[in-house]
Order: structure tokens, then C-alpha cells, then sequence
């Protein structure tokens, strides 16, 4: 084949015509139009068109006809201009083609098992089996693309703000941080077992005992939990930590590296600051700890409206001490009747004891409430408190506080979704603060940290007397549209506090130092006081890219039930291997 300028596929322009070129890829499509001979070429960069003419290259061409999609080829030739009226706009390179006269053709392919050039529906188990060919549709190749220019950003963002990047190990020890680990056999220490990381949270902590100041690491973490639609056992975080810093520090910093990663990945720009929400005032007004302020619906309190009552539900929670929520549905009374009974029978799913709804319509006002326990001054309390005006509905929702918020949080978001709400182009922020620094393990009762162990009381707190779950942690989230992004705090460095954290969690002394003896040895060689956080990169990926799963956005993602199909891990391993590692096991082989 002749010497050529080597181009990609996606880089040819009219200023081009006239040069000889190679462009190298797979064949995206081949077209016989009466006897010339159209092949596109695809790699990552675009497509361009090539054409093979038999009367300048009779070999040549009946080779090029009998290519098929995903061949992969080499072709040679010149750049020209296509014909007036046969340029495709759709393409970058839409207005050239190449007058081929060379073609090799490097690699012939089966036949795919579903179509590469489109962005078609295709069942995931398929796509996941053959995800090297999944990779090469459109849709996924701009994913990864932006997933690298993304952390790029941040990379660059952070190292001009003064942060190093350093590695942490990947075999630790097992230590407690609110998940299974994975485990590691040692061959060389029989019996013995490392862990791979949750996350590098003491590693980035001894690193500020170290003096590097600012540190982050774009880190893989593993997770051995229980399977969810939207969660993966192995994921990344972007990791930061700084000495010395105040909680506004941290703040403005996660938020600067946002707002880049944003401009310089996808080209919008990001107002800041971001909107801030104590925790309380989150699941007040959203029933949420990651509330999505895309769209308005903040819950209201109503239960003085309800103050004496004769409707029995509402009159027993309110002698119960339970709280009575509503939020309005903008538009809700043009509703018919069975969609206001398919919302309620929703709220019962959700979690509801059920729900009452009330539609103020123009003609006058329906309710699934007895009309005898609908007075004109409840009514009016009604709008007074929720803003609810001529043409909205109303939904109530009764239970004890905490619960009600939650349920209602939930079908606020429902309703969103039905009245097409949340537009994934549209970026709403906001940081929840003042978080607890304790809660109730649902199994046991008893406490465990609401985030780790190592966050610092709130100020005022450190003391940790009275009630243990009215304390306050210096604890932090970023939302985005709903999801977490990410956690973070002010970190506890004096040893003293530690230990007493360690207490109320109740903590063996022995268990302790066997843990986190190391931890607080260090403390006690002059820790300073540091903070940081963790933001989840599948995620932020994820809404950037407008996905429906975190699987879109991972180049080589396990499925479901967390296993590769591609790989056909996880595997079960030779007896030898077993042997090696001092292992036995009398599980019957089974099919993943």
C-alpha cells in the first residue's frame, strides 16, 4: 500500500481535498449503487465514507463488496468533495469521501450478535456477554469519552488548587466502615486474610498526620453488599482530604471541582455557590436527604389544620403525636378520579398508610375525605399553609414524623415523574449539612455511626453527654438531582475523642486497639485537624451523560447480581489453587 498521511475517521474536511490518506477502522456499512462500491469506515473519532469505483481498481472494489459490518480494513486513497446534493450533514465528515484505491483488509468479523451502529434497545445480558462490542456503539463510546475528559478535569483542577495525587494500598487490613468487605487469602501468611478498601479513609487520614496537606486520589473502592438495581461491588470515588481546613473550605473546593469538571466535560457552566440545607430542613420540605430541587412540591406541615377533626384517621394520629404532611400537585384537579385512586393505591406501595387527596377544582372541590370533615376553615387553613390554589390537588399522608416524611418524599417524586419534571439537562445542587452523628442499626438497636466512626462531633457536641442521637456530626453531602454525589466531614484528630466515639459505639478496648491501634498511634505523634470528601464518579457520570443506570457509564460493569458474564466471574477456582491458600470449600459448582 502507498505511503499516506494516516488520518482518523472523524478528522477528514473539505480543506483536505486532494491529499492521499489511510483511514483505519470497522466497516460500518457497505452500499452497492450500480456497481460502485460505499463503504463507511467508524473508530472512535467518526465515520467516513470511502468508494470503490471497478474500472479504477477491479480487485479492489469486488474485495470491498464483499466486506461486513465490523470487518476491520485499512484503506487508502484521496480526499475528494461528494457530489452536490449527496453531502450528509448529519456527519462532521458529510462533506468529503475518499476515492479509494487501496484496501486491506485487516481482520473479518462474525456477525455481531446485535447492531453496532445504532443506539438501539438491546437486552442488557446480551450487551453485558459482549461488551467489547457494546463499547463500540455510539451511546457507550461517548459515555467513556466523557467519563476520561471528566476525571481529567479534575485532575487538572485539583493539582492547580495544590492537591497531590497519591496511591493507597489496595490489601489492607479488615476494618469496620458500615459494609462487607472483600477478602483476600495470603499464601505467604496461612489463615491470614487482607481486604480490599470500602474506601482509602484512613490511609487519606495518615496521610495528613504525614504533612502532605492536600491530598486526592481517584480511587477504586469494593463493597460486598447486597445487590441493588443501581449499585456495583467495585466503584470509583474522586477522594480529597486537606489539613486544617474549615467545613466552607472543603465546601468551596468540592464545588469549584464540580463546576470545572462540568465546563470542561460537557460545557455547562454551574452556578455557585450551591443552595445549602441543614438536614432537618431537608426532610421538612423534601422528605429527603437527597432532595432533587429541579421542581418546587416542598412538603407542609398540616396538622394544625386538622385540629379537631372528626375524620377518625387523622384525629387518632394526632393523639398519637404523628404528623400530618401534604404538598400540592400544580394542575392536580384535572385528574380524574381513578388517577387520584391508581396515586393512592401508589402511596400504599411507597410505604403510606395511606393517602388522602383533595382537588380544588374550578367548579368546586373533590376529595377522597368525608365532606363532613372538610370544613370551609379547614379548607382554607389548607391553602393557606400549602399555597394550593384553584386548579390544584392536594395530597395528604399521616404517620409518625419521620415516616410520613419519608413517604411523602417519595410520592412527591412520583408525581414528578408523571408530570415530566425532572429533565435530565437541568443541574440542581445543593449541600445537606448538620447530619447526626448517630442512628439506630435497624437489626440490632443498637447505635452505629449515621456515616463512619471517624467524623467529628458537631462544635458544642464534643463531649458527646446526653442523648446520643441528638448529637450533630460535622458531616456533609452533595446532591445532584436526587442522587448523592458524594459524603465527606471534619475528621476527628485528637486520639482522646476517638476512643470515646469508639465507646458509645461500644467497642471492646481490645477490639479497638486489635483495629485501630495503628490509628490512634498516629494520632498521638501530632495529627492535625483535617476533613475531606468522596465523591462517587459512577454517579456524576452517570447524570451528565443522562443514563438510567451506572452500568452506561462503567466501561466493563458486572450485572445485577454482580457477576461478569463476559468473564464468567466470579469463578470458582482449581483444586490446587485451593490448596495454595490453605482454602477448602464443598459448595456445589453452580452456573452464575
Amino acid at each position: 500500500m502507498t505511503q499516506r498521511r494516516a488520518a482518523s475517521c472523524g478528522e477528514l474536511r473539505k480543506a483536505d481535498v486532494g491529499q492521499a490518506v489511510l483511514i483505519r477502522g470497522w466497516v460500518n456499512a457497505t452500499r452497492d449503487h450500480g456497481g460502485l462500491i460505499f463503504v463507511d469506515v467508524r473508530d472512535r473519532f467518526g465515520v467516513t465514507q470511502a468508494v470503490f469505483d471497478p474500472r479504477s481498481g477491479e480487485e479492489e472494489a469486488r474485495v470491498a463488496a464483499s466486506l461486513r459490518s465490523e470487518d476491520v480494513v485499512a484503506i487508502g486513497g484521496v480526499v475528494r468533495a461528494r457530489p452536490a446534493g449527496t453531502e450528509n450533514a448529519k456527519l462532521p465528515t458529510g462533506d468529503i469521501e475518499i476515492a479509494a484505491t487501496d484496501l486491506s483488509v485487516l481482520n473479518r468479523s462474525k456477525t455481531p450478535p446485535f447492531p453496532i451502529h445504532g443506539d438501539g434497545e438491546i437486552d442488557e445480558s446480551l450487551r453485558l456477554r459482549y461488551r467489547y462490542l457494546d463499547l463500540r456503539r455510539p451511546h457507550m463510546q461517548r459515555n467513556i469519552i466523557l467519563r476520561h475528559r471528566a476525571i481529567k478535569a479534575v485532575r487538572d483542577h485539583l493539582d492547580a488548587q495544590g492537591f497531590l495525587e497519591i496511591e493507597t494500598p489496595m490489601l489492607i487490613k479488615q476494618t469496620p466502615e458500615g459494609a462487607r468487605d472483600f477478602v483476600v487469602p495470603s499464601r505467604l501468611h496461612p489463615g491470614a486474610f487482607y481486604a480490599l478498601p470500602q474506601s482509602p479513609q484512613l490511609f487519606k487520614q495518615l496521610l495528613m498526620v504525614a504533612g502532605f496537606h492536600r491530598y486526592f486520589q481517584i480511587a477504586r473502592c469494593f463493597r460486598d453488599e447486597d445487590t441493588r438495581a443501581d449499585r456495583q461491588p467495585e466503584f470509583t470515588q474522586i477522594d480529597v482530604e486537606m489539613a486544617f481546613p474549615t467545613q466552607d473550605e472543603i465546601i468551596h473546593v468540592i464545588e469549584s471541582t464540580l463546576a470545572h469538571m462540568f465546563r470542561e466535560a460537557l460545557g455547562v457552566d454551574i452556578a455557585v455557590p450551591f443552595v445549602r440545607l441543614t438536614h432537618e430542613q431537608a426532610m421538612a420540605d423534601y422528605g429527603s436527604d437527597k432532595p432533587d430541587l429541579r421542581f418546587g412540591m416542598k412538603l407542609s406541615d398540616v396538622s394544625a389544620a386538622f385540629a379537631g377533626t372528626e375524620f377518625k384517621i387523622f384525629s387518632q394520629a394526632l393523639a398519637r403525636g404523628d404528623a400530618i404532611l401534604a404538598f400540592v400537585d400544580p394542575g392536580g384537579a384535572a385528574r380524574p378520579r381513578r388517577e387520584f385512586d391508581t396515586l393512592a393505591a401508589t402511596a400504599v406501595e411507597l410505604g403510606a398508610r395511606g393517602l388522602g387527596w383533595i382537588s380544588f377544582a374550578g367548579d368546586g372541590v373533590r376529595s377522597s375525605l368525608p365532606k363532613a370533615a372538610l370544613t370551609e376553615e379547614m379548607l382554607r387553613l389548607l391553602r393557606e399553609r400549602t399555597g394550593a390554589r384553584t386548579g390544584d390537588a392536594l395530597y395528604v399522608v399521616a404517620d409518625e414524623l419521620r415516616a410520613a416524611q419519608t413517604v411523602a418524599g417519595k410520592l412527591r417524586v412520583h408525581v414528578a415523574d408523571q408530570r415530566g419534571l425532572r429533565d435530565s439537562k437541568t443541574f440542581a445542587f445543593c449541600w445537606v449539612l448538620d447530619f447526626p452523628l448517630f442512628e439506630r442499626d435497624e437489626e440490632t438497636g443498637g447505635l452505629m455511626p449515621a456515616h463512619h466512626p471517624f467524623t467529628a462531633p458537631a462544635h458544642g457536641d464534643e463531649s458527646l453527654s446526653g442523648d446520643p442521637l441528638a448529637l450533630r456530626a460535622q458531616h456533609y453531602d452533595v446532591v445532584l438531582n436526587g442522587m448523592e454525589l458524594g459524603s465527606g466531614s471534619i475528621r476527628i484528630h485528637d486520639p482522646a475523642v476517638q476512643r470515646k466515639i469508639f465507646s458509645v459505639l461500644s467497642y471492646s478496648d481490645a477490639d479497638v486497639e486489635q483495629r485501630f491501634g495503628f490509628l490512634l498511634e498516629a494520632f498521638a505523634h501530632g495529627a492535625p485537624p483535617h476533613g475531606g470528601m468522596a465523591l462517587g464518579v459512577d454517579r456524576i457520570i452517570l447524570l451528565m451523560a443522562g443514563g438510567d443506570s451506572i452500568r452506561e457509564v462503567i466501561a466493563f460493569p458486572k450485572n445485577q447480581r454482580f457477576a461478569d458474564p463476559m468473564m464468567e466471574a466470579p469463578a470458582q477456582l482449581a483444586p490446587e489453587v485451593l490448596r495454595e491458600l490453605h482454602l477448602k470449600t464443598d459448595i456445589p459448582k453452580r452456573r452464575l
